[in-house]
């Protein structure tokens, strides 16, 4: 299979890659601004060859940052998925890999959610009206060892623990998330790639506290300390997903909390000097 995929540069991004051209597959064209290039940009790519399908994971995501400046993720996700469907649709990319969020699904929404509940509704839409097959992808909370410059909360929480710094929780009392080792979810990613015009959730499907995880940390780390602040406007309290869709298609999530925050832990710990030299 031939494919282009943006966001290579990411967590999920950088393992979905690598497992992807170990298994044979070949990366047409990797779009990452991390790289030097743009998904705002893609209609300035000539393809050489044809692509069998686009993998479309770059996007902002950091949702209080949307909420302060919502000019963003219009810009990145609302602008940029328009971008994506018009090169699949004038390049005749046959199938679209689209990376939503686990955040639509809750209660709570945000400009963050609306660009992402946009990106489901587009390529629906081109789907019916070009014939453009596609696959949404609902991540939640993706973590496991990586330098991820996003700042997301697992690398903030363990860096901070290392350093003896402050983890700063800024959710109600016993607030969960559903995080979900990388492995795990390339997996899932893997096996909902081979279908057509479906949406999946992925994640362990288990819903744990955001304290019980600092405290992990803290414990691993021999220091730091967690902080509780004022629940951020408009965020997601309560997250854990129903991922009865993706057993039936052969998803087994093998790595609980405990053992993944332990895998990634290590391997910060590891790489600590080589990681803060970076930022």
């Amino acid at each position: 299979m031939n494919f282009i995929m943006t966001g290579h540069k990411g967590l999920i991004g950088n393992s979905l890659l690598k497992r992807l051209v170990a298994e044979g597959h070949k990366p047409i064209l990797l779009i990452d601004s991390r790289n030097g290039n743009d998904i705002l940009d893609i209609d300035e790519f000539e393809l050489s060859e044809p692509v069998d399908m686009i993998i479309h994971l770059a996007s902002f995501c950091r949702i209080q940052k949307c909420i302060d400046n919502p000019q963003v993720p219009f810009n990145v996700n609302v602008l940029g998925m328009h971008k994506i469907m018009e090169f699949c649709r004038k390049n005749k990319i046959p199938k679209i890999i689209f990376t939503s969020s686990s955040r639509v699904l809750s209660p709570e929404k945000n400009p963050y959610t609306a660009s992402k509940l946009y990106g489901e509704e587009l390529v629906k839409g081109y789907s019916q009206s070009y014939g453009i097959d596609y696959v949404i992808i609902r991540p939640s909370t993706v973590y496991g060892p990586f330098n991820d410059e996003t700042t997301r909360l697992m690398d903030i929480f363990i860096l901070n623990a290392l350093q003896g710094k402050e983890l700063k929780i800024t959710r109600k009392p016993n607030s969960t998330l559903d995080f979900t080792y990388i492995d795990d979810f390339v997996d899932g990613m893997m096996l909902a790639m081979k279908e057509k015009n479906k949406s999946f959730d992925i994640s362990y499907g288990k819903g744990v506290s955001v304290e019980v995880v600092a405290d992990y940390i803290i414990s691993l780390a021999g220091q730091g300390v967690k902080n509780f602040y004022p629940v951020e406007i408009a965020q997601p309290q309560e997250v854990e997903l129903d991922i009865s869709r993706m057993k039936e298609i052969g998803y087994n999530p093998k790595v609980d909390i405990y053992e993944g925050v332990g895998k990634t832990f290590e391997w910060y710990k590891e790489h600590l000097d080589e990681i803060l030299g970076s930022r």
